[in-house]
């Protein structure tokens, strides 16, 4: 074993942004000098990311163990331990959530004037926490994690949002926190039975179908709302459209995932039978919010609205393929919640680039972009085929395998999940051809400037992601079987489907 194995990875990956936010925040009080608080948060989450590189490349893909296990004692009382790890699974949201940081941090860097030191912070914490959330082993201190994560998120939104923004923050913050309490309960629960909040003890645990049922719904009241999955929804288009564009970003490339990785971490391996059962209501919901939500987001004015009610959507494919229960169905929507998060984050800062110049959102205030901004047009134009699952983009990868995986499950259900294809171009494509295309709108459309050298940066590096991931999507997939394959095994069915090379 090398020394870089050695290394604490993920606490550095998790301690790293929080220390640094501090570190801003105190520096902030002291200097009064906003260019020194931008750089510092940049070399903070530039060094966040890069710590977590490793976990990638020094990576057993034949393994389904956790690795870069770190485990010290926390609460010895009731046996709480601070238990970090990653899997296939985990590992690959980690990179993401602080590839996104970094992301953040440069689309933010001239937008946000006021509090700068305290927006930064913001983010650099709850990115922190989030790589918590992914790593954690531990029930407890994986719900530390999650409800702290809540926090940051709650004031970005609260603070730097638009004019609704304390009524966006406060659904936010109320829907996830009464979605959580259950989540709390099933976690004493399994803490009671086993004596131990380990969760790969929890993994081993037998339950009765009672128990099983119970414990599910508790973690279905907690994830759900968060995914989120449909009628369950509703909070999240009003946080999108009042939060910052930064906000906006981490909100949909990483906090949907959240809830997602909560399916897979704890309602599959430890309520194996209740989650067969509950098969049919998951999949029937996951369908309404495919099909439903994508015909809501076509009816819609607002840009942001539009993408926020198109996550929904998309995040109805992922949950899908998580209980139809095979290989390509779960990895499938894997790789979706990755595109995911780099296709909703580059078209939340798209729209976020336009609203720098013209402070509006409507699309009718827009029409013949192209005119005055063809770089942005041609990057924006990729990025809106990627949400609409166009083939040679990491869009479609995720949503091809899924629908892989619903031919095996049933065939109707296929049919039914693929209309997200035609909706999804639908929504996606009305929107680019009324903002870009066609004559100058107005005056104000005309004086528009292209993007800057910082703008294509962050848009340039999620264009590469979105396009290598559509070209060459095996390096991540690689990464997953094992994991993937152990958690159908914990589920009870095994190698049941092939896998795509």
């Amino acid at each position: 074993m090398t020394a870089a194995t050695q290394l604490p990875l993920l606490s550095l990956a998790i301690w790293i942004p929080i220390l640094g936010a501090i570190l801003i925040l105190a520096a902030d009080r002291k200097l009064q000098n906003d260019a020194t608080v931008r750089k510092l948060a940049l070399l903070v989450s530039v060094l966040g990311f890069a710590v977590t590189l490793p976990l990638f490349f020094q990576f057993d893909r034949l393994s389904a163990q956790m690795q870069f296990v770190e485990q010290a004692h926390w609460i010895e009382r009731f046996l709480v331990t601070y238990h970090l790890g990653v899997d296939g699974i985990s590992m690959l949201f980690v990179l993401l959530n602080s590839l996104i940081t970094v992301l953040v941090v440069v689309a933010g860097w001239r937008v946000i004037q006021d509090n700068v030191a305290q927006y930064m912070a913001a983010f650099l914490i709850m990115s922190g926490l989030m790589n918590g959330i992914f790593a954690a082993l531990d029930g407890l201190l994986f719900y530390v994690f999650f409800e702290a994560s809540l926090i940051p998120l709650y004031l970005i939104i609260g603070i730097w949002g638009g004019p609704n923004r304390v009524y966006a923050a406060i659904k936010f913050f109320l829907y996830t926190l009464a979605g959580s309490l259950p989540m709390l309960l099933a976690l004493i629960y399994l803490y009671s039975k086993s004596g131990s909040f380990s969760i790969l003890v929890w993994h081993q645990l037998p339950l009765s179908a009672t128990e099983q049922m119970w414990i599910f719904l508790g973690f279905l009241l907690g994830f759900a709302v968060k995914v989120p999955m449909w009628p369950v929804h509703t909070w999240l288009p009003d946080a999108h459209v009042e939060a910052p564009t930064g906000g906006s970003v981490v909100l949909a490339a990483i906090a949907l995932k959240l809830g997602a990785y909560g399916f897979l971490r704890f309602s599959l391996p430890v309520t194996p039978d209740a989650s067969m059962a509950f098969a049919p209501l998951m999949i029937t919901l996951s369908l309404i919010a495919v099909v439903y939500i994508g015909l809501v987001a076509l009816v819609q004015k607002d840009m942001k609205k539009l993408v926020a009610y198109s996550s929904i959507s998309h995040m109805g494919f992922v949950t899908l393929g998580f209980f139809m229960f095979n290989r390509l169905g779960v990895e499938g929507a894997l790789v979706q919640m990755i595109s995911h998060g780099f296709v909703s984050g580059a078209m939340f800062l798209c729209i976020g680039v336009l609203y720098d110049r013209l402070h509006s959102r409507e699309i009718a205030d827009y029409g013949g972009v192209v005119a005055r901004m063809p770089k942005f047009a041609a990057l924006f134009m990729l990025f809106s085929m990627a949400n609409a699952g166009l083939p040679g983009t990491s869009g479609f990868v995720g949503e091809f395998m899924v629908i892989l995986g619903a031919v095996q499950f049933n065939f109707w259900t296929a049919v039914v999940a693929a209309t997200t294809l035609v909706l999804g171009a639908a929504y996606t494509l009305w929107m680019y051809k009324r903002v870009i295309f066609g004559q100058v709108a107005n005056e104000r459309v005309a004086a528009l400037d292209d993007i800057d050298r910082r703008e294509f940066a962050f848009l340039a590096v999620l264009a590469l992601c979105v396009l290598a991931m559509g070209l060459y999507p095996y390096p991540l997939t690689e990464v997953m079987h094992a994991s993937v394959e152990q958690l159908l095994a914990q589920v009870g069915v095994g190698k049941i489907s092939p896998v795509l090379p």
